[in-house]
């Protein structure tokens, strides 16, 4: 870690469909291998699907459903006389939009059955309907930081700024 400045924040183009910048970060999210034209396919494919089945606008069900997932606390390690406390910290909006992706697209790739598209659709309806793997993922972080909100004099002591 640079000592001398913070490093500079990457501009993210938007996605060609929508015209988002958070889509486009989540189609990176799905990307493996540098395969982006078919994390699109699979992305654009879900959201067709919400479309179609619901008759909701894809755009605003995507980001309802990250915004469901996405956390306000998290805890972090911090090393204190030689013993290791999980400190609630909370979770800025950036990070809270990255770990609300990740979540998702954990959630679906877990999913048995059926191609990642539906998967990936029904997962979105799930964090609409505050249901499923990643919702619970962002309850469970929130009870650790609730459970541990008694070590939170020691969040100045974080390297986080």
């Amino acid at each position: 870690m640079s000592r001398r400045r913070a490093a500079e924040k990457r501009k993210i183009k938007p996605d060609v469909q929508y015209n988002s910048v958070l889509l486009s970060k989540f189609i990176n999210i799905i990307m493996q291998d540098g395969k982006k034209s078919t994390a699109q396919k699979i992305v654009y494919g879900a959201l067709e699907q919400i479309e179609k089945k619901f008759g909701a606008d894809p755009l605003k069900v995507f980001n309802d459903s990250l915004q469901n997932i996405k956390p306000e606390f998290e805890v972090t390690s911090v090393r204190v006389g030689g013993a290791n406390y999980q400190v609630p910290t909370p979770v800025g909006e950036r990070r809270g939009y990255t770990l609300a992706s990740k979540w998702l697209v954990e959630a679906a790739r877990k999913r048995s059955g059926g191609t990642m598209t539906g998967k990936l659709a029904e997962k979105m309806v799930d964090a609409i309907n505050q249901k499923g793997a990643a919702v619970k993922k962002r309850d469970d972080t929130h009870k650790m930081a609730e459970s541990n909100k008694a070590f939170s004099h020691l969040a100045q002591r974080t390297s986080r700024g």
